[in-house]
C-alpha cells in the first residue's frame, strides 16, 4: 500500500510519538530506489530492530540493525551500506539509496538511541542546537569545496548546520572518536565516518577547548 507525501509524513510524525510512548513498533513512507538501470518505488519500513524496504519485481530487502554497516539519513535521501560483498565489484560492499521528501529529523529521533555510531545524521538538529552553550561560526573544509556554517556544541551532541547540500551533521558525543586543535582558528572532529576540519571564524581560547575536550571524553568514559 503506497502512501502520498503528505500522508506519509503524517503517518511518521505521529508514529515516532506513540513509538516513545511504546503504542506502536514501526513507521512507513514512500521513497525511490535508485538503482542503475533509472529506480523503483516502493516502501521503506522502520522498525524496532530492522529496515525493510518492499517495491517490484523482486526489490524487496529486509536487514537488521545491527547488519547495516552504515545509515545515512538525509532530508533527500536514506542509503544504506550493508556488510554484504558485491561480487562484480571485487568484494565493495552493497549499498542501497533511497530519494523523496525523507522526514529526516522523525526518523533521527526515532533511531538515535537504538543506533551507535554506524548511524551517520546528515541533518543540523534544531533541538539540540537551540541549547547549545557554545555557537562558532565556521567553514567545513572539503576535498574540492567547502561550505560555511555553525557548529553548536550542546551537553550532549555537536552539530554543525549548512545550507550546502548534504553538509549539516549533527554528532552524538558517542559519535566522536575525538576533537582536536592546531591552532585557536582550526578545530577536527573525528568520527567513524571521517575527520571534519574546521578553520573558525572566531578564535577559540585554550582554556574553552580543553572544557570540550575533557567533556567529549567524559562523555565517552575514556577518562574519569
Amino acid at each position: 500500500m503506497a502512501f502520498g507525501k503528505a500522508a506519509g509524513c503524517i503517518i511518521l510524525a505521529g508514529a515516532a510519538c506513540a513509538w516513545a510512548a511504546g503504542i506502536v513498533t514501526r513507521s512507513q513512507f514512500t521513497v525511490r530506489h535508485e538503482h542503475l538501470n533509472g529506480g523503483c518505488s516502493g516502501i521503506l519500513t522502520v522498525k524496532q530492530d530492522e529496515v525493510s524496504f518492499a517495491g517490484p519485481k523482486g526489490h524487496a530487502w529486509t536487514w537488521k540493525l545491527e547488519d547495516i554497516q552504515e545509515l545515512h539519513l538525509s532530508p533527500g535521501s536514506v542509503h544504506i551500506l550493508t556488510y554484504r560483498d558485491r561480487r562484480l565489484r571485487l568484494g565493495a560492499d552493497e549499498g542501497y539509496k533511497f530519494t523523496g521528501a525523507i522526514p529526516a529529523g522523525e526518523l533521527y529521533s526515532i533511531l538515535r538511541d537504538r543506533m551507535d555510531q554506524r548511524l551517520v545524521a546528515e541533518i543540523g538538529d534544531a533541538g539540540a542546537q537551540s541549547e547549545a552553550a557554545l555557537r562558532l561560526p565556521v567553514k567545513l573544509l572539503g576535498r574540492i569545496a567547502g561550505s560555511e556554517g555553525t557548529l553548536s556544541f550542546g551537553a550532549d551532541s555537536v552539530v554543525y548546520t549548512s545550507s550546502g547540500k548534504e553538509q549539516s551533521r549533527t554528532w552524538r558525543y558517542s559519535d566522536i572518536d575525538g576533537i582536536s586543535s592546531s591552532d585557536r582558528f582550526q578545530l577536527t572532529v573525528t568520527t567513524l565516518e571521517k575527520s571534519f576540519h574546521f578553520q573558525l571564524k572566531q578564535p577559540i581560547s585554550e582554556a574553552r577547548y580543553n572544557e570540550l575536550w575533557l567533556q567529549i571524553e567524559r562523555k565517552n568514559g575514556r577518562i574519569q
